[in-house]
């Protein structure tokens, strides 16, 4: 067996075509959606993918802030930003680009976004509604992503067995929360670094989707046969042989492809819908304003 591609490019263009309908609706109205992204120091990892986001907003017609800060900014001078760009009417979505310096509170500094700007999804108050399975909440991007890529295919989640690897609050609890969520009717397990036995839950499960940030962690021997892959991790990993010097590896061996039924690439398969679920929920965050 060789696997079918979950292809994540794929599928976001289609997202960016049913969203460009939704964007000359707002553009009608006066209404264009506008998304600001703070990214500080210089990180190079991060500056790719805060270049992926504006792209995106070129191509569907999204206006963009980037805001770029040096890596000694204060914290204080980061809220004083944040004040503004939550009091500023023409912006809909706040976006920071993580990980921030090792002297700022990530967590407080997202809590101190509006929350209808808060279009990461990271905020307690659309974390929680999102628990509550309420619908005026803003999805983290990369959980609701993979959701969308499962339909996408086809892939029917109903009564399977799930298990999600990675515990974060931007990615594996709220994964874990959608798969559980009425529509979607998962039975779903979250392991992590504390888990025992983790070969043998990779092995019931129908649903893998690993989220933990370590290269190849989960082998090929893990994977039952016929199950569906959802590589969230995207990992450098040294290559002498590689021009650049490394080779982006997933959290799954590539070598899973062949026993699984569907397997996203890496990269090419979560990333993309990322991307483009962000850009939806930008769009969404203006129409509120309607």
């Amino acid at each position: 067996m060789v696997a079918s591609v979950l292809d994540g490019k794929a599928c976001a263009a289609a997202v960016e075509e049913a969203l460009k309908g939704r964007i000359e609706k707002c553009l009608d109205t006066g209404i264009v959606p506008h998304l600001a992204v703070v990214i500080v120091g210089d990180d190079p990892a991060s500056h790719v993918y805060v270049g992926a986001k504006v792209r995106a907003c070129q191509r569907l017609g999204i206006k963009s802030t980037h805001i770029e800060l040096g890596g000694l900014t204060s914290e204080d001078e980061l809220r004083t930003i944040i004040a503004e760009l939550n009091n500023d009417s023409t912006i809909h979505g706040i976006l920071i680009q993580s990980p921030l310096p090792i002297h700022m509170d990530e967590e407080a500094l997202t809590d101190l976004i509006d929350p209808s700007k808060d279009v990461d999804g990271f905020h307690p108050v659309n974390l929680g509604r999102l628990v509550q399975s309420r619908e005026d909440c803003l999805i983290p991007c990369t959980p609701n992503g993979v959701m969308r890529m499962l339909d996408w295919a086809g892939i029917q989640t109903k009564g399977k067995t799930a298990l999600v690897i990675g515990r974060s609050r931007n990615v594996g609890m709220p994964q874990a929360i959608l798969l559980a969520s009425r529509g979607a009717d998962a039975t779903v397990t979250v392991a992590h670094s504390r888990t025992e036995n983790m070969e043998q839950q990779c092995r019931q499960a129908d649903i893998v989707v690993a989220a933990v940030g370590r290269p190849n962690m989960v082998k090929k021997s893990w994977i039952k046969d016929g199950a569906v892959v959802v590589d969230v991790g995207i990992n450098r990993v040294d290559d002498i042989n590689s021009p650049r010097g490394y080779i982006l590896v997933g959290d799954v061996e590539k070598s899973a492809n062949e026993v699984a039924s569907w397997i996203t690439p890496v990269p090419g398969g979560v990333g993309p819908m990322t991307v483009a679920m962000l850009m939806e929920n930008t769009v969404s965050a203006a129409e509120k304003t309607i």
